[in-house]
C-alpha cells in the first residue's frame, strides 16, 4: 500500500515526500481511510507507530477540501497530556501542511500566553492543546469552540493517568455536539473505554498491534541487582558500552535529579527532566541530548511522554515502573520506524512483583542476566528493614513539624489577636 491509494492530496503527498516516508505504517493504512469517511476512530497504538501522521494527514485533508472561512475558525482541535507531546504534534501538522493553505498552532501552560493568544487572533483552523491552557484562555475569551469539527484525544490513557479526566469534560461541553471524534491511546483500559462510550458514536476499533504487546525489534533484558549498586552498574554498562544516547527512567523527580548528578560526577554528561523543570530547561536538555552534547537524559514517565527521539539506541529502566502499562510506553521509546533497540531493566528484590506484573501483561518472560560483581545479596528481611526504616524517617520529620509550632494554638494568657499580630 502506498500514502497515494490511501487517497491523500498531491499537496500532501509532496509534504510526505520530503519528510522521506514512502510507505504507511500499520496504523496509518487502518486509520486513514476510515477517518476520510468521517467516522469516530477508537485506535490503540504504541508510541513510535506512526499514529500522529495517521490522524494528521487526514485531518487535513479533510480541511482542505473545504472553503477557508474567513476567520479561519478553529475547526480540528488535538488535546494533548504534555507540552512537549503538543509541540511535536503541532511540529507534523506545520510540515505536513506546509503545501496547503491551513494554518495551526499550540497552546500550552508553562509559558506565556500573550504569544499564543495573538496566534489565534489571527486566526487557526487545527489547534493542539493541553487541557488546562485551553481552558484558561477560553475562560479569557481568547479562543472559541464552536466551529470545532473534529477532536482528537492524543494519549488519552496519559490524560486520564494527569488527573485531566475532569478537564476534558469540561472541553467536551463546549464542543459542538455534531462532530467527529478520534481516540488515540496505548492501552485500552476500562478508564479508557468508559470515557469513549461518553463522547465516541458508533466507533470503529483500531488496533495496530495487538494489546499490550512490546515493539518486537526491542531487545529487552533485566539485570538483578541490589538497589545500593544500581547507580554504579548504570554507570558501568553506559562506559563500558561506550553509549552515546540512553534514555534512563526513574519513579521520582528527586531520584531523577540525583541519578543525574551522579552520572556526572562520573564525567557522563546527563540532564533530569520532570515535571519541576522549567519549559526553557526540559526544551534545552532535549536538545542537548538529541545533538549528542548529552549522553544520558533522566526522565520520569510523565515528563518523557511524547518525547520524539529518532533512531534512539538505548532505554534503562533504573526504576521499574509501579503501573505496568507505564513499560511498553518506556520501551516505546526505542525500536522505532523498523530500527533496533535495546531495554535493560535494573531489578532490585523490591521490584520483583512489578517485574512479574509487567511479564504477564506482555505474555512473556524477560531474560534475566547477573554481572560478576554486582550479585544481588538482599533478602526480604533487608527490603523490610528498609521499608521500615523510610517510615520511621517519615514520622520523625513530621514530628519535628509540629515541634516547630505549625498548626500549635496560642499559649494561655495570650490572646489570639496579639499572637496574630506578633
Amino acid at each position: 500500500m502506498t500514502f497515494k491509494s490511501l487517497g491523500l492530496s498531491d499537496a500532501l503527498l509532496k509534504a510526505i515526500s520530503k519528510k522521506g516516508y514512502e510507505t504507511p505504517s500499520a496504523i496509518q493504512q487502518k486509520a486513514i481511510p476510515l477517518i476520510l469517511e468521517r467516522k469516530d476512530v477508537l485506535a490503540s497504538a504504541q508510541t513510535g507507530s506512526g499514529k500522529t501522521a495517521g490522524f494528521a494527514l487526514p485531518l487535513l485533508q479533510i480541511l482542505q477540501n473545504q472553503p477557508i472561512l474567513h476567520k479561519r475558525p478553529v475547526r480540528a482541535l488535538i488535546l494533548t497530556p504534555t507540552r512537549e507531546l503538543a509541540a511535536q504534534v503541532q511540529q507534523e501538522f506545520k510540515d505536513y501542511s506546509e503545501f496547503t493553505d491551513l494554518r495551526s498552532t499550540v497552546i500550552f501552560g508553562g509559558v506565556g500566553a500573550n504569544p499564543q493568544i495573538n496566534a489565534l487572533r489571527n486566526g487557526v483552523d487545527v489547534l493542539v492543546a493541553t487541557p488546562g491552557r485551553l481552558l484558561d484562555l477560553h475562560n479569557q475569551r481568547a479562543v472559541s469552540l464552536s466551529k470545532v469539527e473534529v477532536l482528537v484525544l492524543d494519549e488519552a490513557d496519559r490524560m486520564l493517568d494527569m488527573g485531566f479526566a475532569r478537564d476534558i469534560k469540561k472541553i467536551l461541553a463546549l464542543l459542538p455536539s455534531k462532530r467527529q471524534n478520534l481516540l488515540f491511546s496505548a492501552t485500552f483500559s476500562k478508564e479508557i473505554k468508559k470515557l469513549a462510550n461518553e463522547f465516541l458514536h458508533q466507533p470503529v476499533l483500531v488496533e495496530a498491534t495487538p494489546e499490550n504487546t512490546t515493539v518486537e525489534k526491542i531487545d529487552q533484558t533485566v539485570y538483578r541487582v541490589d538497589k545500593n549498586l544500581k547507580t554504579d552498574l548504570i554507570i558501568k554498562l553506559i562506559s563500558e558500552g561506550n553509549w552515546q544516547q540512553v534514555l534512563v527512567f526513574t519513579r521520582t523527580k528527586h531520584g531523577a535529579n540525583r541519578l543525574s548528578e551522579k552520572l556526572e560526577k562520573a564525567k557522563i554528561t546527563s540532564a533530569a527532566i520532570h515535571g519541576n523543570k522549567s519549559q526553557g530547561a526540559r526544551t534545552r536538555a532535549l536538545a542537548g541530548f538529541k545533538e549528542g552534547k548529552v549522553r544520558v537524559l533522566v526522565a520520569t514517565d510523565i515528563a518523557a511522554r511524547g518525547l520524539d527521539i529518532p533512531l534512539l539506541p538505548h532505554v534503562i529502566n533504573y526504576e521499574l515502573p509501579n503501573v505496568s502499562e507505564d513499560y511498553v510506553h518506556r520501551i516505546g521509546r526505542t525500536g522505532r520506524a523498523g530500527a533496533s533497540g535495546e531495554a535493560l531493566s535494573l531489578v532490585s528484590l523490591d521490584e520483583v512483583g512489578y517485574l512479574k506484573d509487567i511479564e504477564k501483561l506482555i505474555g512473556e518472560r524477560l531474560q534475566a542476566k547477573i554481572l560478576t560483581d554486582f550479585e544481588p545479596t538482599e533478602t526480604m528481611a533487608d527490603v523490610k528493614e528498609a521499608e521500615a526504616e523510610k517510615k520511621r524517617q517519615k514520622a520523625a520529620h513530621h514530628s519535628r513539624g509540629r515541634n516547630t509550632g505549625r498548626g500549635k494554638a496560642p499559649s494561655k494568657g495570650k490572646s489570639t489577636r496579639s499572637s496574630n499580630r506578633r
